[in-house]
């Protein structure tokens, strides 16, 4: 795409009914099966924030509102680990939720702009989730007539607008959802970033880093990028 829409600006919406060499975060494959068991896609459109951080944690929220609203009371069925992955919860799996879908972001440039290219893919029908450490779940596990293009259809402008909102307002508007949502919130993890480190999640900062409260109480603040996060104990595990 890059090369072929290099001083084209305008938006685009790009859908894979089938993908077998898709790209996700620090380069792991990702393919989606053929007959819309899942929703591949990416929307670039020009953007231009002050300040870029927290863009994911953002995405993430405009997708968990498209596909399940925050409910008045109680707890969110879907939840974001961070920094790019949709959660759905389950407190009999392993990790208390299973994997739902997952983002990937990137900027190119664009006749004297750049591009932002928001990557997703949502698991949409039951299949297996072979690999998967969180457990593979679906859409329609929350919307019993559950399908590609109906999921496509939900989210497409939603997210496009989130987007829009965070260019102007940038993370600050989007904080508050992602703490209900938080799905790493109070759990025991360890992270790597350059060296391993382990210790309690304590949500994120104004910029969408996340806190890590280490064993000797250091506050470590980890970006997203070379970050790869695994939850250890059940959710609100608390390890002392």
């Amino acid at each position: 795409m890059h090369g072929r829409r290099s001083l084209d600006a305008q938006p685009c919406l790009l859908v894979a009914e089938h993908q077998t060499r898709g790209r996700g975060r620090l380069g792991r494959g990702w393919v989606s099966a053929p007959g819309g068991a899942s929703l591949t896609f990416s929307l670039a459109l020009p953007l231009s924030p002050v300040d870029w951080s927290g863009l994911p944690l953002a995405v993430g929220v405009a997708l968990c509102r498209a596909l399940d609203p925050l409910p008045r009371d109680g707890e969110p069925r879907l939840m974001l680990k961070w920094p790019n992955d949709l959660w759905l919860r389950d407190p009999s799996a392993p990790m208390g939720a299973r994997k739902l879908g997952g983002i990937l972001i990137e900027t190119v440039p664009c006749g004297g702009r750049r591009m932002c290219v928001v990557g997703v893919g949502v698991n949409i029908l039951p299949q297996a989730g072979d690999g998967l450490s969180a457990g593979y779940a679906c859409w329609a596990e929350l919307e019993p007539a559950a399908s590609a293009p109906a999921a496509l259809w939900r989210v497409a402008i939603p997210l496009a607008e989130a987007l829009r909102e965070f260019e102007s307002s940038g993370f600050t508007s989007f904080s508050r959802e992602f703490a209900r949502r938080d799905a790493l919130q109070g759990r025991w993890i360890q992270a790597s970033q350059g060296e391993a480190c382990e210790g309690l999640a304590r949500g994120v900062d104004a910029r969408g880093a996340l806190r890590l409260e280490c064993a000797d109480g250091r506050e470590v603040l980890l970006s997203s990028g070379e970050v790869s996060v695994r939850p250890v104990g059940l959710p609100g595990a608390v390890r002392t």
